[in-house]
C-alpha cells in the first residue's frame, strides 16, 4: 500500500482583527477548499461550562493557557498521518464548548489560523510555512469592535474593557514577540494583494 503523502502545513498568526481570517479564506478559495484541511485555534478554547457565567466572562481569553493547544496539536498530527479529526464547536456567547463537533478530512494542505499559534513550541514545530499578518493596532481594534458586536452579541463597553484589560497587554506580551518566528510577514492582511499572490503561488509550487 503506498504511503500517505505528507501534507503541507501552514500556520497563519497575527493580532486580533489583523485580517488572519481574510488571508486564510483567500488561500482557501484560490488553492481550493477540496485541497485544504482548515482549522481555527478559536475552536479549541477550554470549556468553561463548569464556572458561573460571571466568572467565565472574567477569564483572560488572550492568554495561551485559555486554549487547549494540546488537542489542536494532536489534531494536526492526525491530519498529517492521513486521519480525519473531530473539531469542537465553541459558543462565544456562553464561553463554553458545545456537545457538537464537525469532521475535517486530511488533505494536501493543512491550514491553521489563530492569534497565539506561534507562542507554543510544540505547535510551532508543526508548521512548514509560518505566516504573520501584521496590521496597525487602531485598525485591529476597530475590526474587533465591529465583529464582537455584530457576531458575538457584545456591547461596545464590554469590548473596550476587555481590549484594555487583556487583549492589548497579551498582544504585547505574546503575539507581537511571536512575529520573529514567521517565514512571511503580510502587512495589512487581506488588503495586500501582492503578498497574497506570492503566498498562493508559493503554496502551489510546494504542492
Amino acid at each position: 500500500m503506498p504511503a500517505h503523502p505528507r501534507p503541507l502545513t501552514i500556520g497563519i498568526a497575527g493580532g486580533s482583527g489583523s485580517g488572519k481570517t481574510t488571508v486564510a479564506q483567500t488561500i482557501l478559495q484560490r488553492v481550493g477548499p477540496d485541497r485544504i484541511s482548515f482549522l481555527q485555534h478559536d475552536a479549541y478554547y477550554k470549556d468553561l461550562s463548569g464556572l458561573p457565567p460571571a466568572q467565565r466572562a472574567e477569564v483572560n481569553f488572550d492568554h495561551p493557557h485559555s486554549l487547549e493547544t494540546e488537542l489542536l496539536t494532536a489534531h494536526i498530527r492526525q491530519l498529517k498521518a492521513g486521519q480525519p479529526v473531530e473539531v469542537p464547536f465553541y459558543d462565544f456567547s456562553t464561553h463554553s464548548r458545545t456537545d457538537r463537533t464537525y469532521t475535517v478530512q486530511s488533505r494536501s494542505v493543512i491550514l491553521v489560523e489563530g492569534i497565539l499559534l506561534f507562542t507554543e513550541a510544540p505547535l510551532l514545530e508543526m508548521f512548514d510555512v509560518k505566516i504573520f499578518v501584521d496590521t496597525d493596532s487602531d485598525l485591529r481594534f476597530i475590526r474587533r469592535l465591529e465583529r464582537d458586536i455584530s457576531e458575538r452579541g457584545r456591547t461596545t463597553e464590554s469590548v473596550i474593557k476587555q481590549y484594555l484589560a487583556t487583549v492589548r497587554p497579551m498582544h504585547l506580551e505574546f503575539v507581537e514577540p511571536s512575529k520573529r518566528y514567521a517565514d512571511v510577514i503580510i502587512p495589512e492582511g487581506g488588503f495586500n494583494a501582492a503578498a497574497l499572490d506570492m503566498v498562493v503561488a508559493r503554496i502551489e509550487a510546494l504542492l
